[in-house]
């Protein structure tokens, strides 16, 4: 096959830090032909280091026009993901998509049309499925070592965190929301993925606003160019999700919030075994002879993610792999964020 043509959209700190760096390894099967953002100067950087032919434009429907393009790499503010993706299926381009999938139901709906109607990729960024340990533990699940997964936790939850306040992050008409939709949609999606992607049939939740106030350091912060502070979202959100199989999971998700540090954590409980994964480490706890008895599997090193899931949909388009990730799971995912939200506002379990 000819090289993949690609265009990145978006091309602020999200696709300089993890995207970029895995197609300068893939310019052997894929070649970035045109770049994208409404500040020009982050394009021509990524441009002059990287990509020296390709082009720069600073609107995205410029890209969109062009029928020599193969693929469009999406890494916007969360509102324009869906905007965007839409326009590129529906003109013949398979699309990748930093997450979250889109802000609102109805948007995720429209892409998921939109991908049924071309008939080309539409894969979101679900990186955390990538890591070395996550895809032992899959195996270890598929193999039948940890029996019927039927409850856990997972989160995401930061001591001081909050990223580029004042910006878009914390501006609900273009981020869709705080903590939740920011990281919830990494550690909800691999343990969904993990139990087996059962169907999300209802939720709770609640959500916080404690610190838009605070002027303590955030190791997330990023320069903003605002003259007017906007804070209008949740800095915690807490859950519970129930599936259709019975299963269910405990959410936590925080920018800011009085803990001893920041972690990444999933706890799954199966009938024959249940395990911890942690910032990337995995535990695994069973027994032996009606004894229980822990399991650490020993890895050089914790590796894969963003890469890792740019290399995949190059093969899925490429090579007709199958695909680990389906629309449908980002209007489930889109779903459950967008109930919590509403459970929070109501005080109610939602049904979805």
């Amino acid at each position: 096959m000819k090289k993949l043509r690609v265009a990145l959209i978006g091309n602020g700190g999200i696709c300089r830090g993890c995207h970029v760096p895995q197609y300068v390894k893939m310019a052997d099967t894929v070649e970035v032909v045109a770049l994208c953002d409404i500040i020009i100067e982050r394009s021509e950087k990524i441009r002059d280091e990287h990509f020296p032919n390709a082009d720069v434009y600073e609107n995205y429907l410029d890209i969109i026009a062009r029928d020599d393009i193969d693929a469009v790499d999406i890494c916007t503010p969360n509102y324009l993901h869906s905007i965007i993706a839409v326009a590129a299926l529906n003109s013949g381009k398979h699309v990748f998509c930093e997450k979250p999938d889109a802000v609102s139901v109805e948007e995720v709906l429209k892409m998921q049309r939109a991908q049924e109607e071309s008939g080309k990729v539409l894969m979101v960024m679900r990186n955390n499925r990538y890591v070395n340990t996550s895809r032992y533990m899959k195996k270890y699940i598929a193999d039948g070592k940890a029996g019927e997964l039927y409850t856990g936790r997972c989160g995401w939850i930061r001591r001081r965190g909050i990223p580029g306040k004042g910006g878009w992050f914390t501006t609900k008409a273009q981020s869709g929301g705080g903590p939740l939709i920011d990281l919830g949609v990494h550690m909800i999606d691999l343990a969904i993925w993990l139990m087996g992607n059962p169907r999300p049939v209802a939720v709770t939740g609640c959500t916080y606003m404690k610190f838009a106030d605070n002027d303590g350091e955030s190791n997330h912060a990023r320069a903003v160019d605002t003259s007017e502070l906007t804070y209008d979202v949740e800095d915690l959100a807490t859950g519970f999700i129930k599936f259709d199989n019975g299963a269910s999971l405990q959410i936590e998700f925080s920018w800011a919030s009085n803990i001893a540090r920041e972690k990444r954590f999933i706890e799954l409980r199966g009938t024959k075994a249940g395990f911890t994964w942690e910032n990337g480490e995995l535990e695994i706890y069973g027994e032996e002879g009606g004894v229980p008895a822990d399991i650490i599997p020993k890895f050089d090193k914790i590796y894969g993610g963003h890469g890792d899931n740019l290399a995949h949909f190059y093969d899925v388009i490429a090579n007709g792999t199958e695909a680990d990730f389906v629309p449908q799971q980002g209007v489930d995912m889109i779903k459950i964020l967008t109930a919590i939200y509403k459970s929070a506002e109501t005080g109610k379990e939602i049904q979805l």
